[in-house]
């Protein structure tokens, strides 16, 4: 099968390229996507008139302002109280008796 006249040699290993051999189309079986689904809008525009009727009335307020004063005074009252109880001795000490707290004496 090699080509003698192309004047090479029995050692050169060229290859030989032999047109190619076409095979009937085959058709595969069909891949089918999910359907898509499609939402078409159509918009109508309508004017519709909306009348919305006013009334003004003016109305003239006099108001009159009464003031009144109420003058006060004030003064301080500093009261002082004192208390004293006899609560005993360590010996015989009295049962109705509590210990004294002094607060202090405000000023």
């Amino acid at each position: 099968m090699f080509n003698r006249n192309i004047g090479h040699s029995n050692r050169c290993k060229c290859p030989i390229c032999c047109p190619p051999n076409v095979h009937p189309t085959q058709i595969a079986p069909a891949h089918v996507s999910p359907t898509q689904h499609v939402v078409r809008t159509n918009i109508f525009h309508t004017v519709v008139p909306h009348i919305h009727p006013t009334h003004i009335t003016t109305i003239n307020r006099h108001v009159r302002h009464n003031e009144h004063y109420f003058p006060v005074t004030q003064s301080t009252v500093n009261e002082f109280t004192e208390t004293n109880r006899n609560c005993g001795t360590p010996e015989n000490p009295n049962p109705n008796c509590h210990p004294i707290r002094r607060r202090g004496f405000g000023f």
